[in-house]
This record gives structure tokens, sequence and C-alpha cells, in this order.
């Protein structure tokens, strides 16, 4: 019985992987990299879908799912993840004076908040370290899931909070978004002008920390930041 469990265990895990390694793919493909029945392979992806650890999207692949990136991006978070952005963080407030955001996808749809570097502004947004914010109407959300310009960021207006805009950039290890890095900005303060300068120097920031989490940096858009 015990041999039974644990070959169940060993194909769940190599199912995994080879979603995580192709990061999208059909259900014939995954069973056929791990030498299993497709009837096999379908009922041990269901289960790890049902828990979180892969999802299957609109066009039938399978993906890595929130709880897989979660615990990746935790056991780079609570050490790597934030000590490598921290200094990227800190020079993006530096650069603008508004509180700059870690975060990672979290459990059903949302994005939680990682770290904070806090703005220089006497009104900045505060600590939110901790929280959850939904995924389809954050800047955050949008970043983790790739839905950005063709400029590399995304700018949300009245989203969570109806007196902040919030911009937002993915960051990568190597091809995958494991995070996304983002300014909250009081509305009023934020500018057509300084929209475009600050998405630029968050583009450059969030790349900085995908070089330094991938052997390859990030492709990531090179724009004069002057």
């Amino acid at each position: 019985m015990a041999d039974q469990a644990t070959r169940t265990v060993e194909r769940a895990l190599a199912l995994l992987a080879s979603v995580c390694d192709r990061g999208g793919v059909n259900l014939a493909d995954t069973a056929r990299d791990c030498e299993l029945a497709p009837s096999t392979a379908l009922r041990l992806l269901r289960t790890l879908e049902a828990t979180g650890f892969v999802r299957k999207d609109e066009l039938g692949l399978y993906r890595p799912g929130s709880r897989i990136i979660q615990l990746g991006a935790q056991a780079l978070s609570d050490e790597s993840l934030i000590d490598l952005a921290a200094p990227a963080m800190q020079e993006l407030v530096d650069q603008t004076g508004e509180s700059a955001y870690l975060s990672v996808e979290g459990h059903d749809a949302t994005a939680v908040y990682l770290s904070i570097v806090e703005g220089t502004h006497s009104v900045r947004h505060a600590s939110w370290v901790g929280r959850t914010v939904p995924m389809e109407t954050s800047a955050a959300g949008h970043a983790l899931r790739g839905r950005v310009s063709d400029d590399g960021y995304v700018v949300v207006e009245h989203g969570v909070e109806t007196d902040v805009t919030a911009m937002a950039c993915p960051i990568h290890s190597q091809a995958r978004i494991v995070a996304a890095m983002s300014l909250l900005i009081p509305s009023y303060r934020l500018t057509a002008r300084l929209a475009t300068r600050y998405g630029q120097q968050l583009v450059a920031a969030a790349a900085d920390v995908s070089a330094r989490l991938s052997s390859t940096p990030a492709p990531h858009p090179t724009k004069d930041l002057t």
C-alpha cells in the first residue's frame, strides 16, 4: 500500500514538473513526458488542479497554478526575493518619492503584498504588507498575469482605492512571472508626464530584479528615463 502511495506521489510530482517546465502543456504531451496513460495523468492533474497546483486555461492547456507559484515565491520571498528586490525598490522610491510594493499571487484570485519601501512624501500610501487585493481590479494582479502595455507596465486608476492610482510591472524568473513590483500614488499627484516617467523607472527596477533571479535578464523595453 505504501509503495502504491509513493508511486502516486512520484507521478503527481512528475506531472507538476512537466507543467512547470513547459509553462503550458496539454494532457497528451504531459502524459507522454511522464510515461503515463492519459487516464492516469488526467486523474492526477484534476487533483493538482483542485488543490491549486495547476490550472487549466481557456485553450485546455495545463499551467502552473496559484499555489505552486505562491509556494515558489514564498521560498524566495522569505529571504531571497525580498532581499533581492529591496535595493531596486529603494532606488525607485528615491526617484519617485512614492511607496513601492512587492507582491505575489495568492489564493482565490488575489495578489498578496509581501514588502514595502514607503514613499518620502508627507502624504503617501501606508503599509499594506500581508493584505490581499483582487487580481482583476488591481495593477499588481494585472502585472502578475502579464496584462501590461507594450511599454511593459500597467496603470490602474481607482481600482482598489478610489483616490489611489497604482502602477505595476511583472518580475520574471527566466521567462516566468513570479512577482510584481508596483507604485501606489495618490491620484491627485500623478500627471500624465509623471506616469510615463514612473512607468519607465518601474520597468527598469523590475528588470533589475528579474536579471538577478534569472541567468538571462528578462526582455524589457529600453527607453531614456530622463
